[in-house]
């Protein structure tokens, strides 16, 4: 048997790897490929149960905030918006000074209306047809005040003797401004208004309420205890009682007035009156009508200083 025979064949693997390492051998440049990747066995299939207990192991994790949106404005926010801060032109401004003024004018002429209003809201009827038949006997009074004038006119105008009835008429217009100035007595019906006053609550200012309410009802001659009332008159406090011009008088304050009596009385009886004022100062107020009253304190003629007739 030969050699050759007798060895026996070695295996196929063997031989390559053994012509693999003589030719790395020989040639030195021998190859080394990359590690085989195991390959990953497929994850098998959880359960509902087990992905439940999972999810439950692992950390929640916040979730990520949202970017708000952009707020809506509403109507009125944007008519806000669109107003403020406001955009003024002068022509604008001047318009809306002049408005204000004008809203201002009409609220104080309401409320001067309703104050004047207010007095006779709360009246009686039969105090209202007092006031009304007080303001027609005022008119009466100047129509026929106007009548007088216009006949004086018209004889003036339409008599011969111009001259002498001129004289008549002056003598006439002398006669009624002394009664007025005080300075001749006068005698006619009239009122006589006695005012008590046990508590010295009256002051001047309430019996110049008194006189001028009687000048605006026609009177045409006034006298208060001995002084005789003219346009030129002023009433003061002196102590307990009145000062009318300098002179002092005390309680109980006569009033002796010519005119006519049925507007006399019901002037100073109106509601808010002088009569119901001096009530609530717990004086008496005492009003007694007569055909013949008497009106006899004189003032002085006084000349002027300064004031002259613009016919001289």
């Amino acid at each position: 048997m030969s050699e050759h025979d007798e060895k026996p064949d070695k295996p196929a693997e063997e031989r390559r790897d053994a012509r693999d390492d003589s030719a790395g051998a020989g040639s030195g440049l021998r190859k080394e490929l990359p590690q085989e990747v195991p390959a990953t066995a497929p994850a098998a299939e959880e359960t509902p149960d087990e992905l439940e207990r999972r999810q439950a192991a692992e950390p929640r994790q916040a979730p990520e905030p949202k970017p708000d949106p952009e707020p809506r404005l509403t109507g009125r926010q944007r008519l806000v918006q669109g107003v403020w801060p406001p955009r003024v032109t002068r022509a604008q401004l001047i318009v809306a000074v002049l408005l204000f003024g004008l809203g201002f004018g009409l609220a104080v002429q309401v409320a001067s209306n309703s104050d004047s209003d207010s007095a006779l809201r709360g009246a009686r009827q039969e105090d209202l047809v007092r006031i009304l038949d007080e303001l027609d006997d005022r008119t009466q009074r100047l129509e026929d005040e106007k009548q007088g004038l216009e006949k004086q006119r018209d004889e003036l105008e339409n008599s011969s003797d111009q001259a002498e009835e001129a004289r008549k008429q002056t003598i006439e217009k002398e006669r009624q401004l002394g009664i007025l100035a005080g300075t001749v007595a006068a005698q006619g019906p009239g009122i006589t208004m006695t005012i008590q006053d046990t508590k010295g609550t009256v002051e001047a200012d309430m019996l110049l309420d008194a006189i001028q309410e009687l000048r605006a009802a026609g009177a045409e001659a006034i006298q208060v205890n001995g002084v005789r009332v003219v346009a030129s008159t002023y009433l003061t406090d002196s102590g307990k009682g009145v000062g009318v011009d300098g002179n002092k008088i005390d309680a109980p304050y006569r009033f002796k007035v010519i005119g006519k009596p049925q507007d006399l009385e019901p002037a100073l009886n109106i509601p808010g009156g002088v009569v119901q004022t001096l009530e609530k100062e717990q004086a008496t107020v005492t009003i007694e009508r007569s055909t013949d009253i008497v009106v006899d304190a004189l003032r002085a003629a006084k000349r002027p200083d300064y004031a002259r007739s613009s016919s001289q």
